[in-house]
């Protein structure tokens, strides 16, 4: 799959009268497409998949004590997040195939800032909590890389791979950070000034970068064309066996790690832990996942990707086993850094696969379609994991159970045949 260049010295991005030099190589730093990336890093940083799943953890033990909920009751809500997600992922992802990321990305931006900063205004009872959380999931992927991706795909194809794995950085900045910020500020100030300060973060890093670069590159290059570019439609790509086991294979990923990444904290400060080295391990969970993405990235460029999605979906199997039987720091940071290299790459892994199989033409719906699935999974694994402690008082045998049934999933890359774009 290619993207066509004009051989002119100046071409538009879009409508928006941008200069573009059409010379560059996507290997030079002054290719357009680099800016692009750089503003996607820090929206992406600052977006849902970063900012409130990274983070939902830390604030799990202050809101019940603050208001006597239940873990389980706690975890509905960020099951409700991504349901909503979910649901609403391939209607957005057929707005950006037809009006271009920009024009969803601005305006989703600005209700997730304004949904996070309520949330330190919780008071009425847990239906706040879960309005606000359905808020979260109606607009999240306009705030993350499901937006993001469509106009990276379009500037890069030799380095795609690079270029999708750069984005992804910025939400292993956010996890490797946004936890302990987080925390720290819980410590000293309470968890109402938490979600202030983390919506201070959003506003500042989301919207002022997508505004003045995220631009999507028309398939001919000039000013009055039509984006549309080659590929499959939505249709024949639903119909495809490659697309199913994508899917499949995300499906099981998204329960596994979305799971241990939601109740990580309370799971480490149960066996020993203080809530200052548990946020420690959550964020070496997103600095590794941090490295997983630019790897990853190097390693779809450079092979085939199927092979590299088998790869990191077995280190994230093994980091959720490990997970299961952590009983210290040690054992607790070499868990997280397993399950971080796992979700960074998995993350880099989905729209690569997408864009070699299916082409650019329906992109960001069939990417929604397969986040309807990864949202599901994402919702069932923190409900089936705080169900268990609340049973049991212990995560370790359905975390076991969900590690193999990853590391069996993992196989279903090598039925992927070679690519079709």
């Amino acid at each position: 799959m290619s993207v066509h260049r004009e051989p002119a010295s100046v071409i538009e991005a879009d409508s928006m009268h941008v200069a573009v030099d059409a010379t560059a190589s996507e290997l030079e730093p002054s290719y357009y497409g680099w800016r692009v990336v750089l503003a996607a890093c820090l929206g992406v940083m600052a977006g849902f998949g970063s900012l409130f799943v990274y983070t939902f953890s830390v604030f799990v033990k202050p809101l019940s004590g603050q208001f006597g909920w239940s873990r389980e009751a706690i975890s509905t809500g960020f099951a409700i997040a991504a349901v909503t997600l979910g649901l609403v992922s391939p209607v957005l992802g057929r707005l950006i195939d037809r009006f271009g990321p920009r024009r969803i990305i601005l305006p989703c931006m600005t209700v997730y800032v304004c949904a996070i900063l309520s949330l330190a205004l919780l008071r009425f009872g847990i239906w706040q909590f879960y309005l606000t959380c359905f808020v979260l999931g109606a607009v999240g992927n306009g705030a993350a890389h499901l937006a993001y991706s469509r106009s990276i795909s379009t500037w890069f194809d030799r380095r795609l791979g690079t270029a999708l794995a750069f984005v992804m950085v910025g939400a292993g900045l956010g996890a490797m950070i946004l936890p302990v910020v987080a925390q720290g500020v819980i410590t000293r100030s309470g968890w109402r000034a938490a979600y202030a300060s983390l919506g201070g973060i959003a506003l500042l890093l989301g919207l002022p970068l997508s505004w003045r670069y995220i631009r999507e590159r028309s398939a001919n290059g000039h000013k009055n064309a039509s984006t549309a570019h080659t590929g499959n439609s939505w249709q024949e790509g639903l119909r495809a066996f490659p697309f199913w086991i994508v899917t499949a294979i995300l499906f099981v990923s998204s329960i596994s790690m979305n799971g241990a990444i939601t109740h990580l904290s309370p799971l480490l400060t149960d066996r020993g832990l203080s809530t200052g080295n548990a946020a420690l391990c959550a964020a070496i969970l997103g600095g590794s996942s941090l490295v997983g993405r630019v790897l990853v990235g190097w390693l779809l460029d450079r092979f085939f990707g199927p092979h590299v999605a088998f790869a990191i979906n077995a280190v994230t199997a093994l980091g959720i086993f490990m997970l299961a039987r952590a009983d210290g720091f040690g054992s607790g940071v070499l868990a997280a850094t397993l399950i971080g290299i796992g979700a960074g790459g998995e993350a880099a892994i989905t729209p690569y696969l997408l864009t070699r199989y299916f082409g650019l033409r329906a992109f960001s719906t069939l990417y929604g379609v397969t986040w309807t699935f990864y949202a599901a999974a994402g919702a069932i694994g923190p409900i089936i994991l705080g169900r268990a402690f609340d049973v049991s008082g212990s995560y370790a045998s359905l975390l076991t159970l969900l590690a193999a049934a990853l590391g069996i999933m993992a196989m279903s890359n090598f039925l992927l045949p070679r690519y079709t774009n």
